[in-house]
């Protein structure tokens, strides 16, 4: 299992509820969380396989943005 990590702009519970079910029907996506307290906005997505493009391409079909962090 690998860990990905990923700046966003999902500011609010709002936006969290546009792009959940994107990321919830993203098959190899295990689990994943936005901490909207940070500053960042920081995506956690925990997967086998994804890439971080398919997790970009799955964010921006919500319409927002998710640029990965050096780990």
């Amino acid at each position: 299992m690998k860990t990905l990590k990923f700046k966003t702009n999902i500011n609010c519970n709002n936006c969290l509820s546009k792009v959940s079910p994107k990321l919830n029907e993203e098959t190899k996506i295990e689990s994943w969380e936005v901490d909207l307290n940070s500053d960042d906005r920081i995506l956690t997505v925990n997967s086998e396989s994804i890439t971080n493009e398919e997790v970009f391409k799955t964010v921006l079909k919500a319409g927002f943005i998710a640029k990965p962090l050096e780990s």
